[in-house]
């Protein structure tokens, strides 16, 4: 069983992914530059709202290179002399990365109550780590409780964010958990330029006779209507989550309820960019199939008579959605639609429209028990 969402997004002007350059991203799409939003840029977003850990009721997974100072910190805590709970600390992140000086070589996902079960494991067995000679940053004792650890976790994880985006982790790849949600990235719906806000600032302290801004500079943005995709494997995020039904259903729940408000933080500051969503599809599929609607825009949306994307995008994406189930067939698929214009220009779609958020949550939670 598939959970698929369709989003489409219509953001003011703003900069909320940058490339190396400072630039709104971007990306070539039938034929014309289009605003991008990357999916790490979505996937982080999601997982970072409050809404997606309250609904869980799991803490958020930490991605860092520093889970030797978490370990550390936990056994300082537990009242060890700082500097074994250190060397400990460093001995057990290698388990996972080489150090590079004091952290390690990459980031590690690591869920909260696996950093708490690594902290309890060595202070069960404290005195042979203690005690155990480190050579060359190596501690036979530590090695042992690793082992012994990993063969718990492999191919699972207590994390709903670790289930939903996976972890990748060359140097053990018995720790890789296979991605139970495929985030596309975010695409305009329609031919995008860029343009540049020339920005001066006062200094408050300059004299009458001292001209000139206090400094200068340009800050490059845009402005689109974006399309967002993601499907999520129901199967899988069961068997990342060590079969848990009940906390895989909450994590779908999450999941939709903080991509509905996932907004990413890029020059938020400086644009205040927070827009909802205008047009919510939600689709429960069975038969292992997947349709991303991106194809509805690769000619490229023009804006109405009236002017705007929301309303021509919204119609291609339905007459889009209603040619895939002429010609594929639509007879097992559950759709529920969401859409903040009561007057939005929908025909195949029309008889899935929810009213609210909790109808269109509670919809999609509903065709997962549903045969």
């Amino acid at each position: 069983m598939f959970v698929e969402i369709h989003f489409l997004q219509n953001f003011a002007p703003s900069n909320l992914n940058r490339d190396d350059t400072g630039n709104p991203k971007d990306t070539d799409f039938g034929g014309v530059r289009r605003a991008r939003i990357s999916s790490q840029c979505l996937k982080r977003a999601i997982r970072s709202e409050p809404v997606f850990a309250a609904t869980t009721a799991v803490e958020t997974a930490v991605r860092t290179r520093y889970m030797n100072r978490l370990i550390a910190d936990a056994l300082k805590q537990a009242g060890k002399d700082e500097a074994q709970a250190q060397a400990a600390a460093n001995a057990f992140a290698t388990q996972y990365s080489k150090l590079d000086k004091d952290h390690t070589a990459v980031l590690i996902y690591l869920s909260r109550s696996e950093a708490r079960e690594i902290s309890a494991r060595l202070l069960e067995k404290w005195d042979e780590v203690a005690a155990a000679a480190l050579k060359d940053g190596k501690n036979p004792v530590i090695e042992t409780i690793a082992k012994d650890l990993f063969k718990t976790l492999k191919n699972r994880t207590s994390a709903p964010d670790i289930a939903l985006f996976g972890r990748m982790l060359a140097e053990k790849p018995d720790l890789n958990i296979d991605a139970a949600c495929q985030v596309a990235h975010a695409i305009s719906t329609h031919r995008v330029s860029m343009d540049m806000d020339f920005y001066t600032a006062v200094d408050d302290l300059s004299r009458d006779d001292e001209t000139g801004a206090g400094m200068m500079g340009v800050i490059p943005y845009n402005s689109a209507c974006f399309y967002r995709y993601a499907r999520l494997d129901w199967d899988l995020l069961v068997k990342n989550l060590g079969g848990d039904g009940g906390l895989a259903r909450r994590t779908v729940e999450g999941f939709l309820r903080a991509a509905i408000v996932a907004v990413p933080t890029g020059k938020q500051n400086s644009f205040a960019a927070q827009n909802p969503p205008d047009f919510c599809l939600g689709v429960v599929r069975r038969d292992g199939e997947s349709w991303s609607l991106a194809n509805a825009f690769e000619k490229p949306v023009r804006p109405d008579r009236e002017g705007g994307y929301l309303a021509p995008s919204i119609a291609a994406l339905d007459a889009y959605w209603g040619r895939l189930c002429r010609v594929y067939g639509g007879g097992g698929l559950r759709p529920a639609a969401l859409a903040l214009d009561e007057d939005a220009p929908l025909n195949h779609l029309k008889p899935a429209l929810v009213p609210d958020r909790e109808a269109w949550v509670g919809a999609i939670l509903g065709g997962l028990e549903q045969p």
